[in-house]
C-alpha cells in the first residue's frame, strides 16, 4: 500500500501547515510527492523504496519518478507515511516539516527520511530498529504515523512481536525519533489496530480495526474472519489523555473499519 505526501512547507512564520482546511485549500499546490513502492508479493528480492514524483505541470519532468530511495533491508513492506511536523504544529514557529516517517509493517522498522536537504532526492536520516521498539513498548508491526502538536510522532502498531493483535497499541517517538513509550494508558489498548486520527477541538481520537498480523501477513483467509482474527470495532479515546472511552461494534457482517482520517 502506498501513501503520498507533498513537499510544501506551509507558512514559515507560524509553523508548518495551515491553521484551517480552508486556508490549506487556498495555499500553493504541491510540486513533489513521495510515494512508497513495495515488492511484497511480487517475488522480486529487492528493498522497497520511496519514489519522488514531480507533479509540477510546468516542469519538464512532470508526472515522472525523478528519484528512488531504496531502504537498506529486504521485506519491510513500507506503509502509511507521515510528517514529523504538520498542521498540528501550525502555531509553533520552531517546528519544521522536514522528515518523513515511514513505518515498515512487516519488519517492524521505522525509517526517517530527510526531505529538506534535497527535496528532489531525499535521503535516509535514521532507522528506528524493531528490537528497540519491542524492548521498550512490546509493540510491533507499525502501520500509520502522525505528528503531534507536542513535537512527538505517534505510530499505530498492529500487534506484538509474535503477531498477536492483543499486543497492539500506539507508539510514541520523540522529536529526535527515539522510542519514548506507548501513548495509550495501561489497560486501554484497542482489541485490533489499524489507522487513527485525532480532533483536539473535541478532545477525541478514533482508531480503527484490521486484523492480527499473524493472520494477514499470510494472505487473506476467510476462515480467519470466522476465527475472530479480524476486527469490527471503532475505538473512541480521550485526547490527549489516552483513555479508551467507548468501543463501537459494527456487527458481524464482515465490515472492516479501515481508514480514519475522514471520521473527525
Amino acid at each position: 500500500m502506498a501513501n503520498h505526501n507533498g513537499s510544501h512547507q506551509g507558512c514559515c512564520k507560524t509553523g508548518p501547515g495551515y491553521a484551517t482546511p480552508l486556508e490549506a485549500m487556498s495555499g500553493p499546490r504541491e510540486t513533489l510527492i513521495y510515494v512508497t513502492a513495495v515488492y511484497t508479493g511480487t517475488g522480486v528480492q529487492k528493498p522497497d523504496y520511496l519514489a519522488t514524483v514531480d507533479i509540477d505541470p510546468n516542469s519538464p519532468t512532470y508526472s515522472k519518478v525523478i528519484h528512488r530511495l531504496p531502504v537498506p533491508y529486504l521485506g519491510d513492506e513500507l506503509h502509511h507515511t507521515g510528517w514529523n511536523s504538520c498542521s498540528s504544529c501550525h502555531g509553533d514557529p520552531s517546528a519544521e516539516r522536514r522528515f518523513l516517517v515511514v513505518p515498515g509493517l512487516v519488519s517492524g522498522r521505522i525509517y526517517v527520511v530527510d526531505t529538506k536537504t534535497n527535496p528532489r532526492a531525499p535521503s535516509l536520516h535514521k532507522v528506528v530498529e524493531p528490537s528497540d521498539i519491542i524492548e521498550k513498548t512490546g509493540l510491533a508491526f507499525p502501520h500509520t504515523s502522525h505528528c503531534l502538536a507536542s513535537g512527538d510522532v505517534m505510530v499505530s502498531c498492529l500487534g506484538d512481536k509474535d503477531g498477536n493483535a492483543k499486543g497492539n497499541g500506539f507508539l510514541l517517538l520523540d522529536s529526535d525519533f527515539n522510542v519514548k513509550g506507548r501513548w495509550e494508558k495501561p489497560g486501554h489498548s484497542p482489541t485490533f489496530g489499524y489507522d487513527f486520527w485525532y480532533q483536539p477541538r473535541h478532545n477525541t481520537m478514533i482508531s480503527t480495526s484490521w486484523g492480527a498480523p499473524a493472520a494477514f501477513t499470510k494472505g487473506f483467509n476467510l476462515q480467519h474472519v470466522s476465527d475472530g482474527l479480524y476486527g469490527r470495532h471503532l475505538h473512541v479515546y480521550n485526547w490527549p489523555g489516552g483513555e479508551l472511552r467507548q468501543t463501537l461494534d459494527l456487527g458481524d457482517s464482515g465490515l472492516l473499519p479501515l481508514e480514519a482520517s475522514s471520521l473527525l
